[in-house]
């Protein structure tokens, strides 16, 4: 029967074994090794089959990274759906914590505020962007401008050639 069905598989393309499903729709499965045709090994294979197709709709988290490490081959078994529930409700308690965490430490910053050990940051309102070369400076004049120490040349523009 083996025969048979390696025969049929050759033929007809491989047979892929559907693994798993996980909870946005996306379907995973695993191509065996087998030969071809011409009887040259093809190694194993494991892919996954979207539930959005497009590639353009394709979001970076579609894939819960249990199934992407089993896919890159960095787990040897499929994860289960106990092991997905139980790793999706730990990184919700881990969010929440992070949340309490975070309110926590704004309300001890305002705190320190209010009591005066730490100086509040100064707001700056700053004019254009500080990777531009005028930064900071005072608009340029056609007229040079000098005050002791310091001179600034005056702007200059080519005239055009007639």
């Amino acid at each position: 029967m083996s025969k048979i069905g390696g025969l049929l598989r050759r033929a007809f393309g491989a047979a892929r074994e559907h693994v798993g499903t996980d909870h946005f729709g996306n379907k995973y499965y695993f191509i065996p090794q087998q030969k071809s045709w011409t009887g040259r090994h093809i190694r194993a294979k494991r892919m996954v089959e979207p539930a959005n197709p497009a590639e353009h709709e394709y979001m970076e988290g579609n894939i819960p990274m249990e199934w992407e490490a089993w896919i890159r081959g960095r787990r040897k078994k499929p994860p289960s759906v106990e092991e997905l529930m139980g790793n999706e409700s730990q990184r919700e308690q881990i969010k929440l914590k992070a949340k309490e965490v975070e309110e926590k430490d704004l309300a001890l910053q305002a705190k320190e505020y209010e009591e005066g050990l730490v100086a509040a940051p100064a707001r700056t309102v700053a004019k254009g962007h500080a990777s531009a070369t005028a930064f900071g400076k005072k608009e340029l004049s056609e007229e040079p401008t000098s005050t002791a120490n310091k001179f600034q040349p005056g702007s200059w523009m080519p005239t055009s050639k007639k």
